[in-house]
């Protein structure tokens, strides 16, 4: 795999040579990745996948006009052939007034970066990616869970380990890199027979092999999960509580910061575009995001523009503070940039939050349902059915309906639904956070949600 420095001159020497060629400004993302991934079935071998991966993306400006391009060649003619075109196509794109490199005053700067990246602790330098031993812990995922006594079939165990490099370049100064491990360890497992068959998973990633669940645990809980799932009913149609697991709770978070997106602000396609500053949650509820987390799923010093990332309160009390901008959202709404571009090897930067949490309440997640007569656990949802100008929220769901305070038997082919601008105001958070996901939060409750069942 090529080293920071090398991937980090050859960005900067792509960047130089645009700006000689007569771009206005330019900047250059090389992604270096590499993989592997072991999957067992029935204690058997079934595939082991390696790849390996080189890219540059190249966006140059003429004025306000833009263009991009990718390489995975990056000898001196490939290079000189991706500047030509790239200025060719931006001469010829039509006029964009927002975009624009992001302002020098705010780019990260280099001058501790290996102590900066070392506190972060995104790369695992003794990791692993040895097929045998990531068969082992597949094998070890799959065998627990089939173990489970009730489990009857299996789709699998996997494990896998990747690293990745990138490097960014801009013509207004910034140039630097950085490296990345991640591990992955999960197992998928069926029980009971027939039409009366279940399936369930469970999963872990992380940036440090030594983070991991043990393989065993993972699959034990997969079994666990099949077997609970076994006889499901459905339920009487009505207006109920609602708690989310938090394996799924985070796809709410995720609805709210899609909201939050500048371009969607931009676009005024955003249910919360009228509602920056206002109380949109409890005021129990804060959202963080916290680009420095050690060993954080998505930690960065400097967003897809290099700009520096700063820790950000989202929702303080209750109360939307801000929307996540890059610089061309920013232009558009007479903003600064937030340090949220996200970059990828093709096109312009896009906006994305890095790791996410919900702050956790005050109370366990059994006293959170305990006055719940009659409602629903969610352990598993279904569909995209969100509108993302009105709020409007309906999706597919299955888990456990909650009587007398407790969670009792399975429940499927369920929708819930609301509007999250309601879900959110009636949101409450239990106290069984957990860090590992790049969207954390405990179990939620929501009140007054629409069931529709039988």
């Amino acid at each position: 795999m090529i080293e920071e420095d090398k991937a980090r001159e050859i960005a900067a020497d792509c960047v130089a040579r645009a700006i000689k060629a007569g771009a206005t400004g330019a900047d250059t993302i090389f992604v270096s990745e590499q993989s592997t991934d072991v999957q067992i079935r029935l204690g058997s071998l079934e595939d082991v996948q390696r790849s390996e991966s080189s890219d540059l993306g190249l966006r140059v400006f003429d004025g306000t006009r833009h263009a991009s391009v990718s390489t995975n060649s990056f000898d001196t003619a490939s290079l000189e052939q991706l500047v030509e075109r790239a200025i060719a196509m931006a001469r010829l794109a039509p006029e964009d007034e927002f975009a624009r490199l992001a302002p020098e005053e705010l780019l990260y700067t280099r001058e501790d970066i290996a102590q900066q990246q070392d506190a972060l602790a995104l790369s695992d330098k003794n990791g692993h990616n040895d097929p045998a031993i990531l068969q082992a812990d597949a094998l070890a995922a799959e065998d627990a869970a089939r173990a489970v006594d009730g489990v009857t079939n299996s789709e699998g165990g996997s494990a896998s380990a990747g690293s990745s490099l990138i490097a960014l370049a801009t013509s207004n100064g910034f140039s630097a890199a950085y490296s990345t491990s991640i591990f992955g360890t999960s197992a998928s497992v069926l029980a009971g027979e027939g039409a009366n068959m279940q399936r369930d998973y469970a999963y872990r990633t992380a940036r440090h092999y030594s983070d991991l669940e043990s393989p065993q645990a993972i699959g034990r809980r997969a079994g666990e999960r099949a077997i609970a799932r076994m006889n499901p009913q459905t339920m009487a149609s009505g207006v109920r509580p609602v708690i989310f697991d938090p394996r799924v709770a985070g796809s709410l978070i995720g609805h709210f910061l899609g909201a939050i997106s500048g371009t969607s602000v931009a676009r005024k396609s955003s249910f919360l575009q009228e509602h920056l500053g206002k109380t949109i949650f409890d005021s129990a509820i804060s959202i963080i995001d916290d680009p420095h987390y050690a060993r954080g799923l998505r930690s960065r010093l400097f967003d897809g523009e290099g700009v520096a990332t700063t820790r950000k309160e989202l929702v303080h009390n209750g109360a939307l503070t801000g929307w996540l901008l890059n610089s061309a959202a920013a232009a558009q709404l007479g903003m600064e940039t937030t340090g949220h571009a996200s970059r990828g090897i093709g096109g312009s930067p896009g906006i994305s939050a890095t790791n996410v949490h919900l702050v956790a309440g005050s109370i366990s997640p059994e006293t959170l349902m305990a006055d719940i007569e009659e409602g629903v656990y969610v352990t598993e949802l279904a569909g995209q059915g969100m509108n993302a100008v009105t709020g409007d929220y309906s999706r597919g769901a299955s888990g456990f309906a909650i009587r007398g305070g407790v969670i009792a038997e399975a429940v499927s082919e369920i929708t819930i639904a609301g509007n999250l601008l309601d879900m959110f105001a009636a949101m409450t958070a239990a106290d069984d956070l957990s860090m590992h996901r790049a969207i954390n939060t405990p179990t939620l409750r929501v009140d007054g949600m629409t069931i529709a069942g039988q």
